[in-house]
């Protein structure tokens, strides 16, 4: 500014001086006709460039510098750099608000942005899918009358906001729950949070379900062995009545005993993060074990058949896959009336390996089968009961499958029977042209 000044101070001396010389060479009163002449063309000069300034100042020029002479040319290099750095600072804030909103955008959780009348000011896409809104359309609408429910009504009015709100029923198919916690801030205005808790809430009411199954799997041999126990202890008894008693006392130790192997056995196999071997199976000598445990278990009483391609192999956790093909042949066998058949298969369907267990049981409804690898999960408990399962097979089955990158396809119609086909991804299936027995 000091510049400037400085500047028009020496504007002003020149002029002075130049209407001195020509006062002395013309005469005063061409001096003074001068000095007018010379101020009307530094009034329109100025007014020029005060226009120019106008409009520089309504849509500055961020490009090159505007020429002038004199003053007016250090007005506006200076202006020009003042526009430039506010120009660069605006556009950082808007970067950095941009970040902002796609981080936001990003979150997994739903934010909603109220004001001091509870209009919604902002919220974000997962937002709009939890409340049903729509961020244009119902931008400064009250929140309350679009989001209905009574119990949001009546947690977003009492202004205590210590503990969440629990909503189902949300969604667009209405099969949601949500979490809304409300965060006050700023002048009376509200940040709401919502997150998607239906799978927390699935997988808390499975861990109930698991509690609540494994007590009652144990509690029914405990008891019958303590009742046992109390009858041999008090009531005087013959060899054969203490014979048959202590063959009962052993099947339902045997079935603890079952019980407690699979849990540990789902156990390791969700604890273990080391990837299955890729060592391939020998599938003659698997195939030849199940079909022996599989006649074994039905004593006689279904019609089984086996058919193999021996020249197909998958490679994997012997152990375990093991494990998971002989559930499937075992569960054919003890779900299969007498007089049933199960046909058990092995073979290739394009460039992947395939085990199938075809049965003439009883059948599965269809709104069963999406459960069947729940632990403990029954189609007819009583039923099962009667077979001897521990009811944990299929979610053995089920993380055999998915440690190996295969797939568990279930059809079956009631009445009808059920097909259970294990596809393995081509990666880990393999040809072999002779496999040693």
């Amino acid at each position: 500014m000091n510049i400037i000044w400085t500047r028009s101070l020496v504007s002003l001396a020149l002029l002075a001086a130049l209407s001195a010389i020509v006062g002395a060479i013309f005469g005063v009163r061409i001096a003074l006709v001068f000095a007018v002449v010379m101020l009307v063309v530094q009034g329109f000069f100025s007014t020029f460039h005060t226009q120019r300034l106008w409009r520089l100042l309504d849509a500055p020029v961020y490009g090159e510098v505007p020429s002038a002479l004199g003053v007016w040319g250090e007005i506006y290099y200076r202006l020009h750099k003042l526009a430039k750095r506010w120009h660069a600072q605006v556009r950082q804030v808007e970067q950095q608000h941009s970040r902002f909103i796609q981080a936001i955008q990003a979150s997994p959780n739903g934010v909603a942005m109220l004001d001091d009348h509870d209009q919604i000011e902002w919220c974000n896409a997962i937002a709009e899918t939890h409340f049903g809104l729509d961020a244009k359309r119902d931008l400064r609408q009250h929140i309350t009358h679009l989001v209905r429910q009574p119990e949001f009504v009546r947690y977003l009015n009492s202004h205590h906001y210590e503990e969440m709100l629990v909503m189902r029923g949300m969604g667009a198919n209405r099969q949601h729950t949500l979490s809304v916690q409300v965060f006050p801030y700023g002048e009376n205005r509200k940040l709401i949070l919502t997150q998607d808790i239906t799978e927390l809430e699935r997988t808390d009411s499975m861990r109930r379900d698991f509690v609540a199954n494994v007590s009652h799997e144990l509690k029914t041999p405990l008891t019958v062995l303590s009742g046992f126990l109390e009858t041999m202890r008090e009531l005087p008894l013959d060899e054969a009545d203490r014979a048959r008693y202590l063959e009962m006392m052993d099947q339902q130790a045997s079935r603890m005993q079952n019980i407690v192997r699979d849990l540990l056995t789902l156990a390791n196999l969700e604890g273990d993060m080391r990837p299955p071997g890729d060592g391939l199976l020998d599938m003659r000598a698997v195939m030849r074990h199940l079909e022996d445990d599989a006649n074994s278990l039905s004593g006689g009483r279904h019609r089984i058949i086996f058919r193999a391609d021996e020249s197909l192999t998958v490679a994997g956790a012997e152990t375990e896959i093991v494990s998971a093909l002989a559930n499937l042949v075992t569960n054919a066998i003890r779900y299969t009336p007498d007089g049933g058949t199960i046909d058990v298969a092995w073979h290739r369907v394009q460039d992947r390996a395939v085990f199938s267990v075809r049965d003439s049981g009883l059948g599965i409804p269809a709104e069963h089968i999406p459960r069947l690898t729940e632990r403990f999960y029954r189609v007819d408990r009583s039923r099962s009961r009667d077979t001897g399962g521990t009811g944990l097979g299929l979610a053995i089955v089920k993380h055999v499958l998915q440690r190996h990158h295969a797939e568990l396809d279930v059809k079956s119609e009631e009445g009808r029977g059920s097909t259970f086909i294990v596809r393995f991804p081509a990666s880990r299936t393999a040809a072999r042209k002779s496999i040693a027995a």
